[in-house]
C-alpha cells in the first residue's frame, strides 16, 4: 500500500512571512484572472477557451505546497476573488448578489482546497487524477439544491468546439469538463515534483524539470489519446444529419428593454417595442411560423388581470395585448407573469405570482408554463421562518419572489411543433432541458431577460451553457432574449444565427425540428457526474485515512 506523503516543500506556520503570504495571494489572484479570461468576460466577449486547460495550475501549485491547516483560507480567498471577477456583472442584477455569490464560493473553496491537498498528499503517483475527480464532483454538487449555480463550470469554456459539445450527448457537460480540468492538475503535479527535486541529483533546473515531465510522460500520452478519441467521436460519429428535418421559421423579437425596471412605463415601452418588431418581422416575411418574445416581455399577468382587474391602468395594457393577439394569424410565444389566488392554511387568500411563458393562438392563451427552477435569493427564498432577517432584508431591496412551477410543460402549435420553454436561468441546468425532451419537446425555446446586466459577456456566458443543452439532447435551442444573446443553436450544438446584442431588433431564422434520435445523456442523465461523486467519496475516505495514519505514525 502506498503511504501518504508529507507535504511537498511544506510551509510551516513559522515560515508564513508577510512576503510569502502576499506572494501566494498574488499567485491565486493570477489564477482567478486566468479562470475568468477562459470564459466570456470583461477581457473578451467570447472568452479565450484554451486558457481553461491551464487556468487552475497556479492555484493547484499553492494547494500542493502549503500545509493542510493553511489551505482552507487560501481556498476562501481564491473562491471569493474568482467569482467576484467571473460574475462581476451581478452587481447590476441585485445589490446583494455581487457579495452573496463570491461569499458562497469562498466557503465552497475553503472546503475544496484542503480536500485537493489531501488528494495530493495521499496518492503520490496519481494525486493529480484524484484531484481532477474531486474537482468534477464539486462542479456537480454545487449545481444542486437551493444554492445550485452552474456558472463557472470549466467545460462550458469549450462552447465553440462542436466536437466537444456533441460529446456532451454521452456524458453531459461533466465529461467535457474533466477533459478541461485534467491538464491543470497534471501540469501542477509535474511542477510540484520539479520543485521538490534535489539540486544535487541533477545538474540544472531544466534537467530536473525534464525528469519530472518524463515521470508523467505516459500519463500525458494517455491524455492525448483521450482527447483525440473524444474529438474524433464528437466530430464524426456524433454529428447529426438534420437536413431532412422540418424547418420551423421563427421571428425572435429583441425589444432591448428590461421591463422590470421602471414600473408601468417600462411595461408599456416593452410592449410597444415588442409589437413594433413583430409587425416588422411579419411584414418582411409572411412565411413566419411563430413569433417569440423574451422572458416577462409583458409583465402584468394577463389572465389574472382579465379576471380580477386589480389596477385600471395595468388593465388597459392587458386589453391592448389581448386586442393585438386577436389580430394575429401565427402563434406567439411570450414571457408573461402568471398569478392565482390561493387560500392558505390560516384561511387568508393570497396572490401567488409565477414567472411564466404562454402560447397565444387565435387570440387566446392555449397553454402556460410556470418556471420550475427559480434563482436563489432574488426569485425564491424558502427560509422565511428560519432566517426572517435575511427574508426581510431581501424584501427591503425590492426582491420579487415567485411561486415554483411543478410541471414540465410541452407546448404544441396547431401545425404540430412540440416545444418547451426553459426560462432564463433554467437552461443553465442540464437536468431541466433533459426533462423537457423526455416529455416530448422537439425544440427548446429559452426565454431570457439578461438585459439588466448591461453586459455582453454575461449574455455570452449564459448562451454558452445553452449551446451544451442542444449538444446534450441533440435538439435545437431557440433563444428569445430582450437584449442578448438572441440566437438559434442547431442539434449539433452550433450557433447558426445570432442577433447583435443590446439593440432593438428581430431575428428571422429557421429552427430545425429534429427528433430522430435519443442521446445517452437524455436517457440516463448525469450518470458521469454520479460516478465522479462516488469516486470522490471513496478517494476522500482513503485519503483522509492515510493522512490520519501518517500523522499517528509520526
Amino acid at each position: 500500500m502506498l503511504a501518504a506523503r508529507r507535504d511537498t516543500a511544506p510551509v510551516s506556520g513559522s515560515k508564513y512571512s508577510k512576503k510569502t503570504i502576499l506572494t501566494d495571494l498574488g499567485i491565486l489572484s493570477g489564477s482567478a484572472l486566468v479562470f475568468t479570461a477562459s470564459f466570456p468576460s470583461f477581457l473578451s466577449d467570447a472568452g479565450w477557451g484554451l486558457l481553461a486547460y491551464v487556468a487552475l495550475v497556479p492555484g493547484i501549485l499553492i494547494v500542493n505546497r502549503v500545509s493542510l491547516k493553511h489551505s482552507w483560507w487560501y481556498g476562501a480567498y481564491y473562491g471569493f476573488v474568482t467569482y467576484l471577477l467571473h460574475n462581476y456583472w451581478l452587481g447590476n442584477f441585485h445589490p446583494l448578489a455581487i457579495l452573496i455569490v463570491p461569499l458562497i464560493y469562498a466557503v465552497y473553496y475553503a472546503l475544496l482546497f484542503p480536500l485537493l491537498a489531501v488528494m495530493h498528499r495521499s496518492f503520490p503517483r496519481f494525486g493529480y487524477l484524484a484531484q481532477a475527480v474531486v474537482w468534477l464532483a464539486y462542479e456537480y454538487l454545487r449545481t444542486l439544491g437551493f444554492l445550485g449555480y452552474a456558472y463557472g463550470i470549466l467545460g462550458y469554456t469549450q462552447y465553440r468546439i462542436p466536437a466537444f459539445v456533441r460529446f456532451s450527448s454521452v456524458t453531459g457537460i461533466w465529461g467535457v469538463s474533466f477533459i478541461v480540468v485534467l491538464p491543470s492538475m497534471l501540469i501542477a503535479a509535474v511542477l510540484t515534483r520539479h520543485a521538490a527535486g534535489s539540486p544535487a541529483a541533477l545538474s540544472s533546473g531544466l534537467r530536473r524539470l525534464y525528469g519530472s515531465a518524463k515521470y508523467y510522460a505516459v500519463d500525458a500520452a494517455l491524455y492525448a489519446v483521450l482527447v483525440s478519441a473524444v474529438l474524433i467521436t464528437g466530430g464524426i460519429f456524433l454529428r447529426t444529419d438534420y437536413s431532412e428535418s422540418r424547418m420551423w421559421r421563427v421571428a425572435l423579437v429583441q425589444q432591448d428593454v428590461d421591463p422590470h425596471q421602471g414600473g408601468i412605463t417600462a411595461y408599456r415601452e416593452s410592449l410597444d417595442r415588442s409589437m413594433r418588431q413583430s409587425n416588422m418581422a411579419l411584414a418582411t416575411d409572411p412565411s413566419i411560423d411563430a413569433v417569440i418574445w423574451s422572458e416577462t416581455s409583458f409583465v402584468p399577468p394577463i389572465t389574472y388581470h382579465l379576471q380580477f382587474r386589480p389596477n385600471p391602468e395595468t388593465f388597459q395594457l392587458v386589453r391592448r395585448i389581448q386586442d393585438y393577439m386577436a389580430r394575429q394569424t401565427v402563434p406567439f410565444i411570450i414571457g408573461n407573469s402568471d398569478a392565482v389566488r390561493v387560500r392558505g392554511g390560516d384561511g387568508v387568500v393570497r396572490r401567488v405570482d409565477y414567472n411564466a411563458a404562454v402560447l397565444f393562438e387565435q387570440g387566446r392563451i392555449v397553454e402556460t408554463y410556470r418556471k420550475i427552477h427559480l434563482v436563489p435569493f432574488t426569485e425564491h427564498f424558502p427560509f422565511q421562518r428560519s432566517l426572517p432577517w435575511v427574508y426581510n432584508l431581501l424584501l427591503e431591496f425590492d426582491t420579487n419572489f415567485w411561486g415554483e412551477g411543478k410541471e414540465y410543460t410541452v407546448f404544441e402549435t396547431s401545425d404540430g411543433v412540440r416545444f418547451s420553454t426553459p426560462i432564463c436561468f433554467e437552461d443553465t441546468f442540464g437536468y431541466l432541458s433533459r426533462g423537457f425532451v423526455r416529455e416530448g419537446a422537439d425544440v427548446l425555446v429559452n426565454l431570457t431577460n439578461d438585459r439588466w446586466a448591461e453586459s455582453v459577456p454575461a449574455a455570452m456566458q449564459h448562451m454558452a451553457m445553452g449551446v451544451f443543452r442542444s449538444g446534450e439532447n441533440r435538439r435545437t435551442t431557440v433563444r428569445g432574449t430582450n437584449g442578448g444573446m438572441t440566437a438559434v443553436i442547431s442539434p449539433n450544438g452550433v450557433i447558426t444565427e445570432m442577433l447583435e446584442p443590446l439593440i432593438e431588433g428581430h431575428l428571422i431564422a429557421d429552427a430545425p425540428v429534429y427528433n430522430g434520435s435519443t442521446t445517452i445523456y437524455t436517457r440516463f442523465g448525469d450518470w458521469a457526474a454520479y460516478l465522479f461523486v462516488f469516486a470522490a467519496l471513496i478517494l476522500s475516505g482513503l485519503g483522509v485515512g492515510r493522512i490520519f495514519r501518517a500523522g499517528r505514525a509520526e
